[in-house]
């Protein structure tokens, strides 16, 4: 039986898909809650990272460690990028990767991760296709585009062009390049949903309370559909 990992940043992305496990057990490893748990007939292990990319690249190689996972979702909100995207949208990650990486005075591109292979880590096609199919079974609303990850808000306008235009990026978010990284380093799949919740611009600040249950809830339904189904 496959085991498959989901990862949220807080509490409010992963509640859902958490309220219906059947639980197994609990462990803490890193000040990390993992929880093993039967959901639609599937091995599930979950766990709230907390925010930021160190977090979340921790919180991922522990699960691939300690419960040996088949796959890992990185379940969450984001700000908008993609023109069109509304509040409550899903973004499927293509691919993800970190906005902040800046070794430019070394002479490499911004983004660009110094002596790896790449920089840019490519969700599991098949986790794509699941997540697509779920989008319309769920009656949801998205796209399949890279997420771009950094250990800051975006709630200006600047930053989100700067984004937009450097790295053609559908969604901002503080984990999923850290969690992609971790998981090509592991050779394990991975995909990345995330609801919008912001538009990440100078209103971001705003729209974040305002719409951040919505989107986890939206995302939510995705990863419930996908669990049934991968």
């Amino acid at each position: 039986m496959k085991t498959i990992g989901i990862i949220g940043a807080m509490d409010l992305e992963i509640q859902k898909i958490k309220g219906l496990l059947n639980v197994i057990t609990t462990k803490n490893a890193a000040g990390m809650d993992f929880t093993l748990g039967m959901l639609e007939g599937r091995s599930i292990v979950i766990a709230m990272c907390g925010v930021g990319k160190v977090n979340a690249a921790v919180c991922t190689q522990i699960m691939i460690d300690l419960f040996a996972v088949d796959c890992i979702i990185n379940v969450g909100v984001a700000g908008g990028l993609s023109p069109g995207l509304e509040m409550g949208d899903i973004v499927i990650s293509s691919d993800a990767m970190q906005h902040d990486m800046n070794v430019e005075g070394l002479g490499y591109a911004r983004g660009v991760i110094p002596d790896m292979a790449t920089s840019l880590f490519k969700a599991a096609p098949e986790l794509i296709e699941t997540a697509e199919d779920a989008l319309i079974s769920c009656g949801l609303k998205g796209v399949i585009g890279r997420v771009a990850a950094g250990d800051v808000f975006v709630c200006d306008k600047s930053l989100k062009d700067y984004i937009i235009n450097s790295f053609d990026a559908a969604c901002c978010e503080m984990e999923g390049g850290a969690i992609a990284q971790t998981c090509y380093l592991n050779k394990v799949p991975f995909v990345i949903i995330r609801a919008i919740s912001d538009s990440a611009d100078d209103s971001g600040s705003m729209d974040y309370p305002a719409f951040k249950r919505m989107a986890a809830e939206n995302s939510g339904k995705i990863v419930h559909y996908m669990i049934k189904n991968i």
